[in-house]
């Protein structure tokens, strides 16, 4: 049986087995999730990070792709680092790009038997995602990927930055099963 849940808090202090970075692709840190996750694992997730090869000049993590850390200093056994699209106009491949950032991390967390996971809003702050669009999308890649295949998985928890993302996600997942999947 899986569950998810939308939560209103800080990622960086759950205790789950695995947080997900909404990253960039150089995957050294930024803003908001990102930066907030950086400082809170420390300064030995931005060496982790740095070993991680590029696949072009500057890239570590191509949009919709997914790379594993350790956490470090963070309650988590890992961070699994994912680059969500920057929205354009919705007709620019972002809503696949979106769904395959989860499907990937979804990927990494059975790949290393993850029972619990969090994600922020990928791609809802500065890269302007839609926030009901982007919900949409997670809370149904989610369930696919769920009820498609057989993994450890047993929780996975979105995490919203504030009230009314939280509120947001709970009617996604309302929207699609009726309550918590």
């Amino acid at each position: 049986m899986h569950r998810v849940l939308a939560l209103y808090g800080d990622i960086t202090q759950r205790r789950v087995d695995a947080i997900v970075n909404a990253a960039n692709m150089t995957l050294l840190g930024g803003g908001g999730v990102d930066g907030a996750i950086h400082r809170a694992a420390g300064p030995e997730l931005l060496a982790a990070c740095r070993e991680i090869p590029e696949t072009t000049p500057g890239v570590r993590c191509p949009t919709g792709q997914a790379r594993i850390t350790p956490a470090f200093r963070l309650r988590a056994k890992y961070v699994i680092h994912t680059v969500g699209p920057v929205y354009r106009d919705g007709m620019s491949n972002e809503p696949k790009q979106l769904g395959n950032c989860y499907r990937n991390s979804l990927e990494l967390a059975a790949k290393h038997d993850v029972e619990s996971i969090a994600f922020p809003a990928i791609s809802c702050g500065v890269f302007g995602y839609p926030s009901v669009k982007a919900a949409r999308i997670e809370v149904n890649t989610i369930h696919e990927f769920l009820t498609t295949h057989q993994c450890s998985i047993k929780q996975v928890e979105l995490v919203a930055f504030d009230e009314d993302m939280q509120l947001i996600l709970m009617h996604a997942i309302e929207a699609k099963l009726g309550k918590a999947i």
